[in-house]
């Protein structure tokens, strides 16, 4: 971004739940911009569960959120063992495991897909134990509750900040690639840099396309 005759680098505070398709997509998309445009992003835990504690939901709704506890606590755990540092290795491996080896099966809290992601990111195999604890589950209110803070609370993830502005998205499926997803990003920082901005909203005509499901 340039400010002046000067290149000023974008902060990007993004916020995930490794359980999600949609934030996952979009942490790809950050992944390509990334590429070709200079930002920092500070990656951050979210729980969907945290989320709707509370809420009524549909009792299938309700069985899958409850569900989605594991990971977002390994999550939390890895970062107050090990440092913000190993976030990023740690959700693109259960991103991997979780979204496109679908290693999971109903009711088991992602557990194969927590044990391969720890291997892939070289992290203790021991980090498991708190996907069924709520050792750390201070922190992971913590950073859902900053997330939320800053946005309000009829929302989830995707949720991103730029440059301390936040919202909620933005929803692609598929993500762009290259210099297209660049200018997507430029969209985003011009609204994020304009006060008024709240909402941006269209319905989706399609489900979550992954990387390698659109061809590219």
């Amino acid at each position: 971004m340039m400010k002046g005759n000067t290149l000023v680098t974008t902060t990007v505070d993004f916020w995930f739940d490794p359980t999600c398709p949609w934030c996952w997509i979009t942490s790809r998309w950050i992944g390509e911009v990334q590429k070709v445009r200079d930002i920092q992003v500070h990656w951050r835990p979210f729980s969907l569960a945290v989320l709707n504690e509370g809420r009524e939901l549909d009792p299938g709704y309700r069985a899958m959120i409850d569900n989605t506890w594991g990971p977002a606590r390994v999550v939390a755990a890895a970062r107050e063992l090990h440092g913000d540092d190993v976030l990023k290795a740690l959700y693109d491996a259960l991103g991997e495991q979780i979204h496109h080896q679908k290693n999971i099966s109903e009711g088991d809290k992602f557990l194969p897909a927590i044990e391969e992601a720890l291997k892939e990111a070289n992290l203790p195999a021991d980090l498991i134990q708190y996907a069924t604890t709520d050792e750390y589950d201070t922190q992971l209110r913590a950073s859902t509750a900053e997330a939320l803070d800053k946005v309000g609370d009829d929302v989830g993830v995707p949720l991103l900040a730029i440059n301390d502005v936040a919202f909620f998205g933005p929803v692609l499926s598929p993500s762009p690639h290259g210099e297209e997803a660049g200018k997507v990003f430029d969209g985003a920082v011009a609204m994020a840099s304009y006060p008024g901005f709240f909402e941006l909203k269209r319905s989706r005509t399609v489900g979550p396309i992954f990387h390698g499901e659109d061809g590219q």
